[in-house]
């Protein structure tokens, strides 16, 4: 099964050996052993690269699943030993790095020296294709598409927001129009990411199209140009929670149905069971999620 779950990976049985240092015919061979088992063809034939067949998808999430049970049973242990080690590999939206995010995985480091952190970054596809892989425990992601393979452990709402300095005159408006945004120097993310193609529905709904002065996929870009005066952004009060309660930001809701709908969730993999170290950071961003949920007073 192994072999199976690599050729898959890799895209080929020549790339598959390339990475276990056998001859690619070892993986070849021992990919014909078991369909001989099952007696059913677990790859398509007669296609460049690797692709399952139903049987095939059947028996990977298998494996997987046992993949995931052994490092269930390996965490258990630990904790039985009372010893907080182990590795947590997660992967979040750009619009989460920022201050607060950073903050809380800076305090559950210093909480748990022994446990070492993965966070990788990413637009919503890339996230959600590492959870499904399981090359990250969970993800955080603005907007979750609906998959069976993906389970949603937490969801909080959070709404898009235009984020202005707070000398600016929309950051004294009680909400601001698509209209009005569009006629500012505005930093926003590449089309690809979830929060850019959410503004694009908005955007069609209303007939006015935004045309960025900037374009960065990094969350300090877009921070930087808000502090600098020089732009501004759209991104969920979670993206800047910081510098909203330091009041060197303000949030404005943006008078959209599309907008105002938004999300932020927490997922893992469907059927999957996390213990030790990743159950206990998943349970400590849980609860934070909560907490950037709240209102922020304006003043």
């Amino acid at each position: 099964m192994r072999y199976l779950l690599e050729a898959l990976s890799a895209g080929s049985m020549r790339a598959a050996g390339d990475r276990l240092n056998v001859a690619p015919s070892s993986i070849s061979r021992q990919i014909a052993q078991l369909e001989s088992q099952y007696g059913l063809a677990l790859i398509e034939k007669g296609r460049r690269g690797v692709r399952l067949t139903h049987a095939g998808e059947i028996v990977i999430a298998h494996y997987r699943n046992q993949l995931a049970d052994r490092e269930a049973l390996r965490s258990k242990l630990e904790e039985l030993r009372s010893v907080r080690t182990g590795q947590v590999t997660a992967a979040i939206g750009e619009g989460f790095a920022g201050k607060a995010f950073t903050d809380l995985v800076s305090q559950f480091s210093q909480d748990n020296p022994l446990i070492r952190l993965e966070i990788l970054t990413g637009a919503t596809q890339d996230i959600l294709r590492m959870i499904i892989d399981d090359e990250a425990h969970f993800g955080l992601v603005f907007q979750t598409p609906s998959d069976v393979k993906i389970h949603v452990r937490a969801v909080i709402n959070q709404p898009l927001m235009a984020i202005v300095p707070p000398a600016h005159p929309i950051a004294r408006k009680a909400q601001v129009t698509i209209a009005e945004l569009a006629r500012e120097p505005l930093c926003l993310p590449p089309a690809n990411f979830r929060i850019r193609q959410i503004l694009s529905t908005a955007e069609t709904n209303s007939k006015t199209y935004f045309q960025p002065s900037i374009t960065s996929n990094s969350i300090h870009v877009m921070q930087d140009a808000v502090r600098a005066g020089v732009a501004l952004t759209i991104l969920p009060q979670i993206s800047v929670w910081s510098e909203l309660m330091e009041g060197t930001m303000v949030s404005v809701p943006i008078a959209d149905d599309t907008i105002e709908e938004t999300t932020s969730s927490l997922v893992l993999r469907a059927g999957r069971q996390l213990e030790g170290a990743p159950l206990r950071l998943l349970k400590r961003i849980e609860f934070q999620l909560r907490q950037w949920n709240r209102p922020i007073r304006r003043d």
